[in-house]
């Protein structure tokens, strides 16, 4: 699952239109165009399309954080050079504000069943003795979740 992967199904959850998109970039102090939106929005086979990078994917991330949850005190986080699934999955945990059981209400919604010790190995840090990498699969369908719950008339 690629950045542009979860950028266009992140899009779609939430209805977000091109503008919208925009300003969310905007909340951490980063300009992007229309164009670029649409670019990225494309699919891969498509004339057009353009990988967004992990930085940008980051900063879209720490966005929808600060759009959600509100701004915290103090300067804007900055956005990781290289994102793999456990960060992408961390920075949704916290911008949706769920907790253990949210998600796992999430999968199950979306016809996945994961427990609450395979699903707390995925936050921990990467050098920890328990860690466990987040594959394509449990991401999409944790986004799969987001979306019946935001978009549950149009699945």
């Amino acid at each position: 699952m690629t950045n542009n992967d979860v950028l266009r199904s992140l899009r779609y959850s939430l209805n977000i239109n091109n503008q919208s998109m925009i300003e969310i970039f905007a909340l951490t102090d980063i300009l992007v165009t229309k164009q670029q939106v649409i670019d990225w929005l494309v699919k891969e086979e498509e004339p057009g399309y353009q990988a967004i990078s992990d930085v940008m994917m980051a900063s879209f991330l720490n966005g929808l954080i600060i759009l959600r949850r509100g701004k915290k005190d103090g300067a804007i986080p900055q956005p990781e050079t290289t994102l793999n699934h456990n960060i992408i999955f961390r920075k949704l945990k916290i911008a949706f504000d769920l907790k253990d059981d949210d998600i796992l209400a999430l999968l199950a919604k979306s016809e996945f069943k994961l427990g609450k010790h395979e699903l707390s190995a995925f936050f921990r840090r990467a050098d920890h003795k328990h860690y466990r990498e987040c594959h394509d699969q449990v991401l999409r369908y944790f986004l799969r979740g987001i979306q019946l719950t935001h978009r549950p008339d149009n699945t």
